[in-house]
């Protein structure tokens, strides 16, 4: 391959992206300057949170200018170093972009060395092993503070998070119980999984009854991935002192100019409720412990790594807009063409 491809913001999306948004460029593959290192893509994270970076507006990242290519976590090899840290042939990861080719330094976010077992796919290091493997642990002994027989609600259940989220605290000996948006969804929280209970909230009349039969004692933790009626209804299903992880809120991304109310904010006073959000990046002293335990866990086939992968660079805008949409499981992986 003697270009570097790019997949770049071509327009401002207006609620769920379509294909116009994006668009492909060439250029040069580029050489590393001094404290840079140059790596070939192998794996890109496809998540929600790319939407939020796609508008124009601040976030605890700046947006993606028109033209410019969409920014992701990889997992990427190393084919030329002038860093004294780094020599080609390293497997790192770190926040890149939709490309062949990437310059990554000690500014890149996130960056790191991996050593992948080699018994384990590579693929998990961008998933299950990666970014959102990491998110749901951390959500759930720092800021939740998770412990055995008390009751966790995960929504978006089976998605990237949620689905190591509501695992992870099923072998921390809790009941877990998955909110989902479709049939199948609640099928792959049961027979997959291992949940104690499925809510397909597409479905039922009244999702607070339904929360209520689920969890008739209230809910301990809440690991929130979905925001608006969803939030509003776990804040009158808590416990009182119970604790609402803020991992995310996909219910609002493509519509961030009139996101979904919440009324039920009292609850937090009531109910003495405790809801934090967090970044992963603010928690790197809990990584190699979380990374220990989950690549244990999967080895040991106690935790499932669902994933949903397509491969090929020109594959990753239509992959994304299927997130978007919600039709996804598992975490939406991209693997790059081979050689």
């Amino acid at each position: 391959m003697n270009a570097n491809r790019q997949i770049i913001l071509k327009s401002r999306p207006d609620g769920i992206p379509t294909p116009s948004v994006f668009d492909l460029r060439r250029s040069t593959i580029p050489s590393p300057s001094e404290g840079q290192i140059l790596v070939r893509n192998r794996y890109f994270s496809i998540e929600p949170a790319i939407r939020g970076w796609l508008d124009d507006r601040e976030s605890y990242f700046a947006p993606i200018a028109i033209g410019e290519p969409i920014r992701c976590l990889a997992v990427a090899v190393v084919v030329a170093s002038r860093h004294p840290d780094f020599a080609p042939g390293d497997i790192v990861r770190g926040l890149g972009f939709w490309e062949d080719y990437s310059l990554f330094d000690d500014t890149t976010i996130l960056l790191e060395k991996l050593t992948p077992a080699s018994d384990l796919p590579l693929s998990y290091y961008i998933g299950a092993l990666g970014g959102s493997g990491l998110t749901a642990y951390v959500g759930l002994h720092d800021i939740a503070h998770i412990q055995p027989e008390q009751t966790v609600v995960v929504s978006a259940a089976v998605g990237a998070v949620g689905s190591v989220a509501g695992q992870v605290a099923r072998l921390r000996g809790c009941r877990v119980v998955a909110l989902v948006g479709s049939a199948r969804k609640a099928q792959v929280a049961l027979q997959d999984l291992g949940y104690d209970a499925a809510i397909n909230y597409r479905e039922v009349r009244d999702i607070k009854t339904a929360i209520r039969t689920a969890c008739p004692d209230g809910v301990d933790v809440y690991f929130d991935n979905v925001g608006g009626e969803i939030l509003d209804t776990m804040l009158v299903s808590m416990k009182p002192l119970g604790r609402i992880v803020s991992c995310g809120m996909i219910s609002g991304y493509n519509q961030q100019d009139n996101p979904p109310p919440i009324r039920n904010l009292w609850e937090m006073v009531a109910r003495q409720l405790t809801m934090r959000g967090f970044l992963l990046p603010s928690h790197a002293h809990s990584i190699p412990e979380a990374m220990r335990s989950l690549e244990d866990w999967v080895r040991e086939g106690r935790l499932i790594a669902l994933e949903n992968k397509r491969t090929g660079l020109a594959q990753a805008p239509q992959l994304f807009i299927d997130l978007m949409s919600g039709s996804t499981i598992g975490k939406s992986v991209l693997q790059m063409e081979q050689d």
